[in-house]
């Protein structure tokens, strides 16, 4: 069995627009789940920059999530994703398309690897591989929902501009 996830949401805002709002304004959307903090001292404030998915806590550190693998505005974007308990070697990646739908967006996570990270490893709190992967398919779907708020409100603003 491959340990992976994936959720997908359609989301009433253009692709580019999506991906702007998932990357730009991550900080935004995002809600951190003690469950799967990156860090003992999580939440902090997500953001993509330097090529990299990073955490910058409370303390002034940053966590470095992730490298981006690839970026393609509106269509994909693949970064990895390790918590701070990760030995090396343990890796994870999360590859999110975005696809025109109707007038909208297919939004599509798929985060995969996590046959990497043994079940005895503090991320994945013991939980049998099945529970492990729904539990965080759950918080990805509630990632999603705030995706699409964030989203269609970036919308409503740039339709109000446009108009006289």
């Amino acid at each position: 069995m491959s340990s992976r996830i994936v959720v997908a949401l359609r989301i009433a805002a253009p692709p580019e627009v999506v991906f702007d709002a998932f990357t730009g304004d991550i900080a935004l959307w995002w809600r951190p789940n003690t469950l799967f903090s990156f860090t003992p001292r999580s939440p902090g404030v997500m953001a993509f920059e330097g090529g990299r998915l990073v955490e910058r806590l409370a303390s002034g550190k940053v966590f470095e999530v992730g490298q981006v693998r690839v970026w393609e505005r509106g269509a994909r974007l693949v970064f990895g994703w390790r918590q701070a308990s990760f030995a090396p070697g343990m890796d994870t990646e999360v590859e999110v398309r975005f696809e025109l739908v109707d007038e909208g967006t297919r939004v599509t996570v798929e985060h995969r690897g996590w046959d990497s990270v043994p079940a005895e490893n503090v991320a994945r709190h013991t939980f049998p591989n099945a529970v492990f992967l729904q539990r965080h398919a759950e918080w990805w779907r509630a990632l999603l929902v705030g995706l699409a708020a964030r989203a269609n409100r970036v919308q409503l603003e740039r339709a109000g501009e446009g108009e006289p």
